[in-house]
């Protein structure tokens, strides 16, 4: 039997023992509270006593050479509500519904969640709806009215875009945080976007600031600004152009370039159909990111006769050929058993620069070649074909260029004119210029520079010459050569009395699932002015246009011509007044409002010729407008509604169609105004009416077709 004192000692001992233990476990707690877990409980700690608000940094304008403002940040305001200081929340929801343009139901979702100090209710609110906010939480504090306690207003950056819908896919945009999304907004993002800045304030458990608490505060660093070589007063000459171009000609889509020949400097790029950039459509992405694309450098395309500028001075520069050498077109030319059909009816006896300015397909085929694979081949990298140029634009495609060891002689013969090659809008146009400007291939940039605020320069961008692809006797030769292609040639719709304009017209295939299409193509103009010391080149882009002659001397080339006509009176350049055109000039008529026949007789008697779009009775407009100083020769489009009576059809003449495809018969006919009737297949060797006959317009022509060697 144990004493009483034993005992007593064995209960002291484990009473110690217990004691021991809770204080070791009480010290191993502290230890990991305070070391282990010390800076997490820092943090949670601070986020409770803390509130931490970004400042949001001014993001960098963009503007153009001359200083005009493109891009800016204005000021926006956002509306935000602390869900512990909201003491009404139906009232909260009632009042402000109508104000922000939301349900009560996504307020009262918004603010129920008390566990967050603060939630965001709508972003970008205007300076208007904010002044509205701020009226009716003063109305309510001097009312005494919790109502709206818990209701905050803060200012942030909203991106602007002064000029509206202009140069959208350069330009881009940004996303609602101000984050570069596309186009120059988001290849710049690390210049423009500008160091955040940084609040802490003390506050109390329902999230209001402690009166007397410390706050910190970090300035947020303003982003830089970008300089463009785009020239706002050139840009808004192509913006018009282009509007009018795919109007004209009902057209898919318009691209436009204007670029400095001899510095690789873009003036201006825009491509339609666009958007409004203050107000894009973000709610459906697939159109949004459609309409953001910049054509201009994202897709390539078969570029057609406008290639032949590059065929040209290959051929001039290996001496391959000359401008006085004699050739043949009789419509079409077979290589390796494939037929290849010139545009239109055969040219006949012809130099080579002549073959320039008829576009003739069969001599071009020849050129390509003499020239053969690899000597083709070398001088189209040499312009930059078959890769990207290394503009400073986000998305550039590389264009193709079928590999040398799989080019067939008759793809090689296709090429020559255009065909069986893919390029971009400013690979072709960055080529072309260095057929014109001494034989020197300019990277082609639109950054001019960047600039931070403290004013030191971060990015500047100079001119660059990337190859010499041909020699400058040659680039003499070429600039004669298409300054004839305008006065004489295809191009005479870009011919400006008192300026020597070069240009080349192209009318390019399209596909469509994979195939050919005989109804649909791509008409362009790319011309140069003044040729002899040319300070802009100009290239016009009209995707499947819907009228009766989609050549790119009808849909393309006139609008050029207005873009060169005030670019070059902009830019300063003196006209030669003593400079005589090949062409005597005449002033187009006003035809809207007058029957077709009369309209068609009237322009007749001007020395013009004319093109009918639809076949109604009056003419209701008329491209170009009256008024326009042009070549004799020129073509006015004529677009007409209202029935017809007998008595008031026009009158036509029958083209020449013989030796022509069914599709190239087609397209002669309507834009003659008459309805084809095809009888067999493969060239047209028969027709009725007769060539040059005069027969009212709709009129049906009939042809005969039949295949090569066959009876």
């Amino acid at each position: 039997m144990l004493s009483t004192g034993h005992l007593v000692r064995k209960r002291t001992a484990l009473c110690m023992g217990v004691f021991a233990l809770l204080f070791a476990a009480l010290i191993a707690r502290l230890f990991h509270l305070q070391i282990v877990r010390a800076g997490e409980l820092q943090t949670r700690a601070q986020t409770q006593w803390t509130s931490e608000s970004v400042v949001s940094p001014r993001r960098g304008a963009i503007v153009d050479r001359n200083g005009e403002l493109l891009a800016v940040s204005a000021t926006a305001y956002t509306a935000s509500a602390s869900p512990r200081q909201v003491e009404q929340p139906e009232a909260f929801a009632r009042i402000l519904s109508p104000v922000l343009d939301l349900t009560e139901e996504q307020i009262l979702k918004k603010i129920s969640d008390r566990s967050k100090g603060g939630v965001v209710l709508k972003r970008q609110i205007s300076r208007e709806i904010a002044q509205e906010l701020k009226t009716l939480l003063a109305e309510h504090r001097a009312a005494s009215s919790k109502a709206l306690s818990g209701l905050y207003l803060e200012e942030e950056s909203k991106r602007f875009y002064p000029m509206g819908e202009f140069a959208e896919q350069l330009l881009g945009l940004t996303t609602i945080d101000g984050v570069g999304q596309s186009g120059l907004e988001a290849s710049l993002n690390k210049y423009l976007s500008g160091k955040a800045g940084l609040v802490l304030d003390e506050i109390d458990g329902k999230g209001r600031a402690l009166p007397y608490s410390a706050s910190e505060y970090v300035p947020a660093g303003a982003g830089a600004q970008a300089e463009l070589t785009i020239d706002y007063v050139i840009q808004s000459f192509a913006e018009q152009a282009a509007r009018e171009a795919m109007e004209v000609n009902s057209a898919k889509g318009v691209r436009v370039l204007v670029m400095n020949p001899k510095t690789g400097e873009i003036l201006a790029m825009c491509t339609k159909p666009d958007y409004d950039p203050n107000n894009p459509p973000r709610s459906d992405v697939d159109a949004l990111t459609d309409l953001m694309r910049n054509r201009c450098v994202t897709d390539a395309y078969e570029p057609g006769s406008t290639f032949k500028i590059l065929t040209a001075a290959a051929a001039l520069d290996a001496g391959v050929t000359n401008p006085g050498e004699g050739f043949y077109c009789s419509g079409k030319v077979t290589v390796d058993g494939s037929t290849i059909h010139c545009w239109g009816r055969p040219h006949g006896a012809q130099s080579m620069a002549k073959a320039l300015c008829n576009s003739c397909n069969p001599v071009f085929v020849e050129l390509g070649l003499r020239l053969g694979t690899d000597r083709l081949y070398d001088y189209l990298e040499a312009f930059g074909l078959g890769k990207a140029t290394g503009v400073d634009i986000s998305g550039e495609a590389g264009g193709i260029l079928i590999a040398r060891e799989r080019l067939k002689r008759v793809d090689l013969a296709r090429v020559g004119f255009g065909q069986s090659v893919a390029v971009t809008p400013i690979q072709l146009l960055s080529a072309a210029c260095s057929v014109v400007n001494g034989g020197n291939l300019m990277r082609p940039y639109v950054v001019k520079r960047i600039v931070a605020e403290s004013g030191e320069v971060l990015l500047e961008n100079a001119p660059e010459v990337r190859a010499h692809p041909i020699r400058e006797e040659t680039s003499k030769t070429m600039r004669g050569l298409l300054e004839k292609v305008v006065e004489e040639g295809g191009g005479h719709n870009a011919y400006i009395e008192g300026y020597r304009i070069g240009g080349k017209t192209g009318t390019a295939q399209v596909y469509v699932d994979g195939v050919v299409s005989s109804s649909t193509h791509i008409g362009s103009f790319i011309g140069f002015a003044p040729i002899d010391e040319a300070q802009v080149a100009v290239m016009v882009i009209v995707d499947e246009a819907h009228v009766p002659s989609d050549f790119g001397s009808i849909t393309a080339a006139p609008f050029a011509r207005d873009i060169l006509e005030k670019t070059l009176s902009y830019l300063g350049c003196p006209k030669n007044e003593a400079q005589s055109g090949p062409q005597n000039l005449v002033e187009i008529p006003d035809a809207t409002g007058m029957k077709v026949a009369e309209a068609v007789s009237l322009l007749k008697k001007t020395k013009l010729k004319c093109l009918l779009s639809g076949a109604g009775a009056e003419v209701i407009r008329q491209f170009p407008l009256p008024g326009a100083q042009v070549a004799e020769g020129s073509v006015v489009m004529l677009y007409a509604e209202g029935v017809v009576s007998p008595s008031e059809q026009a009158t036509v003449e029958v083209p020449d169609v013989s030796g022509l495809s069914v599709a190239e018969a087609g397209r002669i006919a309507g834009s003659c105004g008459l309805t084809l009737r095809v009888d067999g297949s493969g060239v047209a060797v028969y027709q009725n009416p007769p060539a040059g006959a005069l027969v009212y317009a709709a009129t049906t022509l009939t042809v005969t077709f039949q295949t090569p060697g066959t009876s």
